[in-house]
């Protein structure tokens, strides 16, 4: 059982949150608190194994107990659940940096109904979360061995029963784009498609900063809510060689940028002539998740095939395992990242299962190994 502390300070959102995990076989509530002060003492008697928590909360906010957890060097994995980490928010890029696994945004009115039908992707965060745990230790500080919990609680700085709900069906990339009808007339122009979840926002970060600023044009799925995605693009930006920018609707795909879907939209590869552009619009949630991996490798695999290069990266579930097969048979060179390097290797396992992987590489390797197959692909014309 994965022992979960829920740290919200609404009581309706604590007891539904409740509802919703505990509905899952897997997953054990050990406590609930209303403010970081109460959760510090509820660690101490019953440490978790994930925690889920709000930002805004009395005595201190999350975001300031995220970060103290972080530097007190306890892996306990933390899925922010608020509604504070919005549009181009400065919170959402600290959520990042401080060590947030998953991030799920909480609208302003209607959370009640927000979290019940989001009950499998927040089980699945949770899930993923708990994945995590063996790797965090990696990137969270060892300078301080935790004594007690008084580091993490000094205020002085912060800043329904589902028995008769229905589960949505898992949609396939079908919905968004037919298969087959691949377009694969070379050129001479390739391109790398990245697809990402858990543990990618830093994975992105290592494989982009490598790119060269002549590097092919890239496009990205990484699995982040609405907004999310625009302060994270900026971030890049300003540590990348290459421009890096969420994608809109009609972009050029062009050599020295990178492009990310937005959150909440799907984003496809398109071609008209010898130019590459993206189509970013609205669409129903593919292998549970929009934007999806699926839908972007599909496109690359009809109108780039050959052309292209693809990469699956860190990530829960199987989103991108079918688009990445796809991409693979329409003659694209395709690369996983290794088990080692992963938070979850979730997605890579899945792809490598189906077939669909020419190569497995652990993450430091990712931005070489796919500028040498772009550079192969290039050499066949």
């Amino acid at each position: 059982m994965i022992k979960v502390l829920i740290i919200d300070d609404s009581a309706v959102v604590r007891q539904t949150m409740t509802e919703i995990l505990t509905s899952d076989p897997e997953i054990e509530v050990t406590g609930t608190a209303s403010d970081p002060i109460f959760a510090a003492r509820k660690i101490k008697e019953n440490r978790p194994d994930v925690i889920t928590l709000d930002v805004e909360m009395p005595r201190m906010d999350g975001l300031t107990f995220l970060r103290r957890l972080n530097e007190s060097g306890l892996p306990i994995p933390v899925v922010i659940c608020s509604s504070k980490v919005e549009a181009g928010s400065e919170n959402a890029a600290k959520a990042m940096a401080y060590g947030a696994v998953e991030m799920i945004l909480k609208p302003q009115l209607g959370t009640k109904q927000f979290l019940l039908e989001s009950k499998i992707r927040i089980c699945d965060a949770v899930k993923a979360a708990y994945k995590s745990t063996a790797k965090l230790s990696k990137y969270i500080s060892k300078s301080a061995a935790l004594a007690d919990f008084s580091s993490l609680t000094n205020p002085a700085d912060s800043g329904n029963n589902f028995s008769g709900r229905t589960i949505q069906p898992k949609l396939s990339a079908d919905v968004m784009l037919a298969p087959g009808a691949m377009h694969t007339l070379e050129t001479t122009e390739k391109l790398i498609i990245i697809g990402a979840s858990t543990g990618g926002t830093e994975a992105l970060r290592e494989v982009l900063e490598t790119m060269p600023v002549d590097a092919p044009g890239i496009v990205i799925v990484q699995h982040m809510p609405e907004h999310f995605t625009t302060s994270f693009a900026n971030r890049l930006n300003s540590l990348c060689k290459i421009s890096v920018k969420e994608a809109a609707d009609g972009d050029t795909v062009m050599r020295g940028q990178a492009l990310i879907a937005p959150g909440n939209k799907h984003t496809l590869l398109k071609r008209s002539g010898a130019r590459y552009y993206v189509e970013v619009k609205e669409g129903p949630l593919v292998s549970r998740h929009r934007p999806s991996v699926d839908v972007l490798f599909r496109s690359a695999s009809h109108y780039a095939g050959k052309n292209a290069v693809g990469v699956i990266m860190t990530g829960m579930g199987d989103d991108g395992a079918k688009g990445m097969k796809e991409m693979h048979d329409a003659g694209a060179y395709t690369i996983a990242q290794d088990e080692d390097t992963c938070i979850v290797y979730g997605m890579p396992a899945e792809a490598v299962k189906l077939g669909g992987v020419d190569e497995i590489v652990p993450l430091q390797k990712i931005t070489a190994c796919a500028l040498a197959a772009a550079d192969r692909l290039s050499k066949k014309r």
